[in-house]
């Protein structure tokens, strides 16, 4: 599995990171429990199974277009089986809904299983935890209280699941 990933700037980065730490401390899930390399606020904009061998050259025009302004907002839930993830949501503007077409344009249109990175389907968001039961969605709700951060989608990296390797592209 392949995925394009928005990397941002370092005022939303440490905001995330903040959440990620609050949530480890709670004893509560959290994406920042991962001590991987390649474990950092990202926001996925396409992902597929398989990806052409000059993907990486070919998205190097589009990531010429970053930086990108963003708004991380408050909190949204997403509903994965009997559990949800809790995320930080990006406020949409034509500009972000601009590169996301560009990329799929690129990369061509997702598979069903991966429907959610459809231009008519996609929420940009940066994840905080995953499979959080609805007590734990509780307490996470209780705990954290975002604010607005402004801030840059400054970078573009390409993530191969299966090899484990990131391929910066900005």
């Amino acid at each position: 599995m392949f995925s394009v990933e928005m990397i941002p700037d370092g005022r939303v980065d440490a905001a995330v990171r903040g959440d990620w730490q609050r949530l480890v401390d709670a004893g509560l899930p959290s994406a920042g429990r991962h001590p991987s390399e390649s474990n950092r606020p990202h926001v996925t904009v396409a992902v597929r199974d398989e990806l052409s061998a000059d993907a990486a050259s070919a998205l190097a025009p589009i990531a010429a277009a970053m930086p990108l302004v963003c708004r991380l907002g408050g909190l949204v839930l997403f509903p994965a089986r009997d559990r949800f993830v809790l995320a930080r949501p990006l406020v949409v503007t034509a500009e972000l809904l601009r590169f996301h077409a560009d990329v799929v344009e690129l990369v061509g249109e997702p598979p069903e299983h991966y429907a959610v990175t459809a231009p008519d389907r996609w929420t940009p968001h940066i994840t905080l935890a995953r499979r959080m039961t609805p007590a734990q969605v509780g307490q996470a709700l209780e705990l954290l209280e975002p604010e607005p951060v402004e801030g840059e989608l400054a970078g573009l990296r390409l993530w191969d699941s299966e090899e484990k390797v990131v391929t910066p592209l900005r």
